[in-house]
């Protein structure tokens, strides 16, 4: 019995010991970089539930309404200041025809999605309604003009619509539906994963296609467009030397990329909340490798571009897990879990320490799609664990990057390893300093002390983001489950701050 209880006291022990870790961050204001706002972007595709009793709901639905527009999904976002929203895909990029979403609603074509579950869509949601949406939101809108089934003549014209402010058929067109003055679009996509549903292109077809399109994508006066070419797909940097080589530089603003965190495989790519700490490490060690992808496309990029003048723009990013039992699959509405905000607040920290590059990124999707800021049924709406990681970074937007030196503890897990440390710092306009830190380890806390070199301190403040389980969700019965509070396990120290972050959490410190 002795020797039993020594055994069990012993192993608590060494619990004990190994659940705290000490780690040093040198805080350094050395940096001239910018974090572009833009790298806080979001994607609205029409697709299943996003757009759609998403974003635009039927007129009888007891919510407050703009026209159709969902008024406290409009608020929620405002809170968290999204710069831009990417529209209308996304694979439906190439098969939406722009004309057929303007005018009268009553006599809009019914278009067939045949990309996302063969739905019908009636274009009641079109441009000018989207616009709508973006100036409700206080954003830039980014459009993504179609390359697959559309040709130029087509994107030409509907720039001409959006951005012309002279007499023209078009510009006549605009205004008669509502909007006297031109909208100055300028963040402009051309074609969208080109290399797959956006036509099965090779890069080289592709770079002569894009250089075809892009010369009738006009700059009406009072509007510089900023032409972004459909990227390469997660690794394939052959996409990326071919576009660099072949595309003429200053006629491109952004060379996108796009790479989701699948756990398992694209077939059976896991559950959205019932999966193990074998999923839960996968999964954040498939959201880590995206900075491997940034450093190998970006060495390719500064071959060509070596003052970075060309911003590589990661505009579809996030977690796509199964879709929920019971939905239609093509939907791709998943829950939302603290592990997905992990990811999220990992992911940003990766953009914003390669900002000199990555000016651009948009999370894949807003609402009711893949790793949605919200949810919504009905009257119903619940934000999620990712949205509250947004609210928490969003300081960093147009902020100056500052330096972090750290050598991160390990997240160990049946002898495979991960940093368990991911931190970005900014100063913004007005001296405030912002710093998020993710602990991604399941079970240790990690205290973190800095040192603030060249940076004056009177008043800390901080909030977290965590959760008792990594695949704890908000529901619409239980709306608060995760959500951010108010952070004070941290103390002032000779050299800095010492602070204590538990395991499975987001921290935000900030500094005045």
């Amino acid at each position: 019995m002795k020797k039993t209880l020594f055994i069990i006291l012993f192993a608590i022990a060494t619990n004990c010991l190994n659940a705290q870790q000490t780690m040093q961050i040198r805080i350094t204001n050395t940096s001239h970089q910018k974090i572009s706002k833009y790298i806080y972007g979001h994607f609205a595709e029409n697709l299943g539930r996003c757009i759609y009793d998403g974003f635009w709901v039927d007129s009888e639905l007891n919510v407050p309404k703009d026209d159709r527009i969902r008024l406290d999904v409009i608020n929620a976002l405002k809170r968290i200041h999204i710069p831009d929203l990417r529209w209308p895909g996304g694979c439906y990029a190439d098969q939406y025809h722009w004309s057929d979403g303007v005018g009268d609603r009553s006599t809009r074509p019914v278009r067939i999605n045949t990309t996302w579950g063969m739905v019908s869509d009636d274009n009641s949601f079109g441009t000018d309604e989207f616009l709508k949406l973006c100036a409700l939101l206080n954003c830039e809108p980014y459009i993504a003009g179609n390359v697959g089934t559309g040709t130029p003549h087509e994107m030409e014209n509907w720039l001409e619509y959006l951005n012309y402010d002279g007499k023209s058929t078009l510009a006549d067109l605009r205004r008669k539906n509502g909007h006297d003055r031109p909208y100055n679009v300028s963040l402009w996509g051309v074609g969208n994963e080109s290399w797959g549903c956006g036509g099965q292109m090779t890069p080289e077809y592709y770079a002569n296609e894009f250089k075809r399109y892009a010369e009738f994508c006009k700059n009406y006066p009072g509007t510089h467009l900023k032409k972004i070419a459909s990227g390469a797909n997660a690794d394939d940097y052959n996409w990326t030397e071919v576009c660099m080589k072949n595309i003429p530089l200053w006629n491109m603003w952004g060379l996108s990329m796009h790479y989701y965190t699948i756990v398992n495989n694209w077939e059976h790519k896991g559950s959205a909340t019932n999966f193990d700490e074998d999923e839960y490490f996968n999964g954040l060690k498939n959201c880590l490798h995206i900075e491997e992808l940034i450093n190998k496309h970006s060495a390719i990029m500064d071959k060509y571009d070596p003052h970075k003048n060309i911003a590589l723009a990661v505009d579809e990013w996030g977690i796509w897990t199964d879709a929920e039992p019971g939905t239609n699959p093509a939907f791709l509405y998943q829950q939302n879990s603290l592990r997905d905000a992990l990811i999220a607040a990992t992911t940003l920290n990766i953009f914003n320490n390669h900002c000199d590059r990555v000016r651009m990124a948009n999370l894949a999707q807003t609402v009711n799609v893949l790793q949605a800021l919200i949810l919504t049924d009905k009257e119903k709406m619940v934000l999620t664990p990712t949205y509250y990681v947004f609210d928490l970074y969003k300081y960093h937007q147009d902020a100056t990057l500052l330096s972090l030196k750290f050598i991160s503890p390990a997240y160990t897990f049946q002898n495979k390893s991960l940093e368990a440390i991911n931190a970005s710092a900014s100063k913004d306009s007005s001296g405030i300093v912002h710093i998020t830190l993710v602990n991604i380890d399941a079970h240790k806390n990690i205290t973190v002390n800095t040192s603030l070199e060249n940076l004056s301190v009177k008043n800390i403040e901080g909030e977290i983001l965590t959760s008792q389980k990594f695949n704890d969700v908000n529901t619409f019965d239980e709306p608060n489950k995760v959500k951010a509070a108010v952070f004070s396990d941290f103390k002032k120290t000779v050299e800095g701050l010492s602070i204590n972050l538990p395991p499975m959490s987001v921290v935000l410190i900030t500094l005045k």
